[in-house]
Order: C-alpha cells, then sequence, then structure tokens
C-alpha cells in the first residue's frame, strides 16, 4: 500500500529529474522514428546525431560556465510580487543563454556539412544571424537587469524598437532573397495564400511576438527550455524533407535546449535569462517564416502564444473593469498562466509537466496535417 502510494504521488507531482528524463526519451525516440520511418534509411540521423551532439555539449558547457557566472554575479532578481515560493530562487544565475544558445547555432552550421542532402544556404545563415541578434537584445536587457540590481531592464518600448528593427531587416532580406515563394503562406488544405508585400509586416509582427512569448513562458524552471527543445524538434521534423538544413538548424537548438535543461530543471541552477528566451523565440519565427510554415509554426507555438495571450487578457479585463478608485479586477491570480496555476496550488513541476503534454501534443498535430 506504501509503495503504491509513493509510486502514485510521484507520478502526480513529478521531480525535475524525472521530468527531464521523460522529455530526453521522448524527444531521442522521436528523432529515430522521423529519421527512420518518414524521411529516409540511407538519411538516417539528420535529426538524432544533431539532437544527441547538441545536448551532450551544452549540458557539458553548462559545467564550465554556470559556475563563471555564479562568480561573476549574475544572480537572478526576483519580484517581490510574484508567487512567494519564487523567492527563494534569487540569487541564482541568469543569462545562461549565452551558452546553450551558440552550441545550437555553430553545430548546426558544421552539421549541415555531414548531410550530403544539404547545403548551407542564405537561409540557414540568415536565421542563424537573427537568431544572434535577438539573443543580443536579450543580452542588453539581461545586463541592465544586473548592473541596477532590480528587475527592471531596457524600457519596454526600447525592447519593441529593437525587436520591430531586426524583424524589419529580416524580412526585408526574405522578400529581397526570395520574395515569390515566402510570400505565398501555405494554410490547411493545400491552400496557398499570397500576401504580396503584406508579408513584410506579418513578418516583423511574428518574430516580435514570438520572441515576446517565448520570454514570457520563461517564467517556472525548465519550462521554457523543455517547450522550446519540443516546440523545435517538431519544427525540424516537418521540415526534413523541403528545408533539410534548417531542419537541422531546429534539432540542433532542440538540443542544447535539453542540455541546457539539465542545469535548469527544477530545483534550477541557472535560468536562460531574455538572452535565451528572445533567441528561441526569434528563432522559431524566423525558421517559420524562410520556410513558408506559419501555419505549423502557429499550431507548434501555442503553449507560448497562451501564455502571451494570458498577459493580454489580464491588462485588458484590469482595465475594462476598472473603478472610480483606479482599481480593477483579475481574470487570473497572476499572468503568465503558468503563475496561475502555481497561485492555485500546482507545483511548479506539475504545471511543467503538463505544459510539457501540451506542446507534444500541438507538435503532433502539426506533423499530422503538414
Amino acid at each position: 500500500m506504501n509503495v503504491k502510494s509513493f509510486s502514485t504521488k510521484k507520478l502526480i507531482n513529478p521531480s525535475g529529474q524525472i521530468l527531464l528524463i521523460a522529455l530526453s526519451c521522448i524527444l531521442t525516440l522521436g528523432a529515430i522514428a522521423v529519421d527512420y520511418n518518414f524521411i529516409s534509411i540511407e538519411r538516417f540521423g539528420l535529426l538524432l546525431f544533431p539532437l544527441l551532439s547538441c545536448t551532450l555539449i551544452s549540458a557539458l558547457l553548462g559545467m564550465v560556465v554556470i559556475p563563471i557566472l555564479t562568480r561573476l554575479k549574475t544572480g537572478q532578481i526576483v519580484q517581490e510580487d510574484g508567487p512567494q515560493a519564487h523567492l527563494k530562487k534569487a540569487g541564482t544565475p541568469t543569462m545562461g543563454g549565452i551558452f546553450f544558445v551558440p552550441v545550437g547555432i555553430i553545430l548546426s552550421l558544421l552539421w549541415v556539412n555531414f548531410d550530403r542532402f544539404s547545403t548551407r544556404s542564405p537561409e540557414l545563415i540568415a536565421v542563424c544571424l537573427i537568431t544572434l541578434g535577438y539573443g543580443f537584445i536579450g543580452w542588453i536587457d539581461d545586463w541592465q537587469v544586473l548592473r541596477r540590481k532590480s528587475n527592471k531592464g531596457i524600457s519596454p518600448p526600447m525592447k519593441l524598437t529593437l525587436q520591430a528593427a531586426f524583424g524589419i531587416f529580416f524580412a526585408l532580406w526574405l522578400w529581397w532573397q526570395e520574395s515569390a515563394a515566402v510570400t505565398n503562406i501555405r494554410l490547411p488544405g493545400e491552400i496557398s495564400l499570397s500576401l504580396g508585400w503584406l508579408f513584410l509586416p506579418l513578418a516583423i509582427f511574428v518574430l516580435t511576438a514570438e520572441s515576446n512569448a517565448t520570454n514570457l513562458t520563461d517564467g517556472v524552471d525548465g519550462l521554457a527550455a523543455g517547450t522550446g527543445a519540443i516546440a523545435f524538434l517538431g519544427l525540424g521534423a516537418i521540415l526534413g524533407f523541403d528545408c533539410p538544413d534548417l531542419a537541422i538548424f531546429c534539432t540542433c537548438i532542440s538540443g542544447s535546449c535539453l542540455g541546457f535543461l539539465v542545469h535548469n530543471r527544477n530545483p534550477a541552477v541557472v535560468f536562460m535569462g531574455d538572452t535565451g528566451s528572445l533567441a528561441l523565440g526569434g528563432a522559431l519565427a524566423a525558421v517559420g517564416l524562410s520556410s513558408g510554415n506559419l501555419w505549423a509554426l502557429f499550431i507548434i507555438s501555442g503553449v507560448f502564444f497562451i501564455e502571451s495571450l494570458s498577459v493580454i487578457a489580464q491588462v485588458v479585463y484590469f482595465k475594462a473593469t476598472k473603478g472610480v478608485d483606479g482599481k480593477g479586477k483579475r481574470l487570473f491570480k497572476m499572468a503568465p498562466i503558468h503563475h496561475h496555476f502555481e497561485l492555485s496550488g500546482w507545483s511548479e513541476t506539475q504545471v511543467v509537466g503538463v505544459f510539457y503534454l501540451a506542446n507534444a501534443l500541438l507538435v503532433a498535430i502539426a506533423y499530422l496535417f503538414h
């Protein structure tokens, strides 16, 4: 009886280590299945080998970099008005994106040389650059937080301006490079929507929205890293045939997220910071735009968008119900929505586990309907 109760409790409220092991097994088996059954036997390893190598290198590099971040006093500044359980996280090193994002980028540029069906295309180089660009915006924000010793980095208008600026450059480059291909958006049912010049504002919006959505998701140990690993591998599986170089890039970023999760799982010893979360969002958006798979990106990014929409809904509802005393009502106990679940009595690992399952389901739907 005791053994059974203990097992049930562990299943309902898993540890961060159990979630890491389960996610690693699922992603590895998923990469094997896609490589063997859906791509081709002669290209076996297109997803699996980049995934495993990036996971290993990112995890090992973290063992070197995290102590350095600790010595540099890059401790996280925690919001006092957030969940009280998060106050104990104060001082945990942040800015972890500086080591796991470059791992995915560098190894993706190397791995394309080992696949005879892939080339180091201009699109791959551009996606790598925009990923670094959004990571740089995040690094500036993280640095300002540490310098000021508060949870306020660069101002929201400044951050949005920088995101839009990088988005404009990337959108214009795509337009100039292959306007006919990228402006035709593929929708379900073999429907193709030709946007023409409207592609430019859409691309800027997608880059800005996606990067902010992943940034909002990074609020619980292992949440952004794990959902990011799932989303990138799913997008890589979808791109396996049409854009093998971008598929390798996605798989490498997935692996680097998984390697980072070794250190970021609950209880986390490092956070990715805006350096990591903005880079991940920018990378997802850039791949979706470059490959013309915005619809698949939308489905795969469902968890990120729900997080973002919960913040928007919270603000709108608060302002709509604001009385003469200046106080309004809250739609959720706290936004983003993962904090609402925490304040409703869920443990961090329960929130993370459910979000992993939801994201995996969305990836499966996107893959099956692609």
